[in-house]
């Protein structure tokens, strides 16, 4: 039997008492149907997870105690997903999907194509539901560590967020020289293990925005001949990196 997964924000040390907040202890008590005595786990978004037992489950309050630490597999590589906005609900896909795949990093960004137009206070009301969604897949797909879902930027905003020893990677369909395979495959690339990946929306970027990315140092690539939509191609390429560097390929245990 699965053992039940609980996010807590609050540090997580062996033996201390844990008192749930109203939200995680309704789901405990009237969805899982749990106990006193009954047994979970519980992970802080920060790569730390211990097992946790129910030790007071009385009138409007749970509490846990916290057990011994589990290790998890944890990989070296580290992926920032830059995204630009689609239309509708697409984003929360994204987040959803793009957590489960191992991105380290979102960023929603604004681009010249894209259709959305938030207010601010709209953007923020956003932002929370992704990183809600960011945690809930998090939870799901037993991730230790929660990715980070920044705030809406733009473009320019965007390509300043990469650092120095990340490989930027810009996803282009009218780039027809160079692909994933070759760039990963690269000599030159070969030992990296932090990549910046950017997706344009569904009318692609624009050449002038591809020229701003090259000069920020960043690469074009091609996914191939196929034209992959805007919620395809983040789960596409993230998948590609897990299988040659990440934790579909060969991962390392740590704590």
């Amino acid at each position: 039997m699965t053992i039940p997964r609980i996010f807590s924000p609050e540090t997580l040390r062996e033996g201390k008492l844990l008192e749930i907040e109203k939200g995680n202890s309704q789901y405990i008590k009237n969805v899982l149907r749990m106990r006193l005595g009954d047994k979970l786990s519980l992970f802080d978004g920060r790569g730390s997870e211990h097992e946790a037992v129910i030790v007071d489950l009385s009138e409007g309050r749970l509490s846990l105690k916290i057990g011994e630490k589990i290790q998890v597999g944890v990989s070296n590589l580290n992926v920032t997903l830059a995204q630009s906005l689609p239309k509708g609900g697409k984003m929360d896909f994204i987040i959803q999907k793009s957590t489960e795949l191992g991105a380290d990093r979102i960023i929603p960004f604004i681009s010249s194509r894209s259709i959305p137009r938030l207010s601010e206070t709209k953007a923020e009301t956003k932002c929370k539901r992704w990183r809600k969604i960011a945690i809930e897949a998090s939870r799901q797909c037993g991730r230790a560590k929660i990715p980070e879902v920044t705030g809406i930027v733009t473009f320019e905003e965007m390509l300043t967020m990469r650092e120095d020893e990340s490989l930027g990677i810009l996803l282009w369909e009218d780039e027809s020289e160079r692909g994933i395979k070759e760039i990963l495959r690269d000599e030159r690339y070969r030992p990296l293990e932090k990549f910046f990946i950017v997706v344009g929306p569904e009318g692609g970027l624009s050449k002038k925005e591809v020229e701003k990315a090259t000069a920020h140092n960043f690469i074009s690539a091609t996914m191939g001949t196929l034209i992959l939509r805007t919620e395809t191609a983040p789960l596409a390429i993230l998948s590609i990196l897990q299988y040659e560097k990440g934790i579909h390929g060969k991962a390392e245990q740590g704590a």
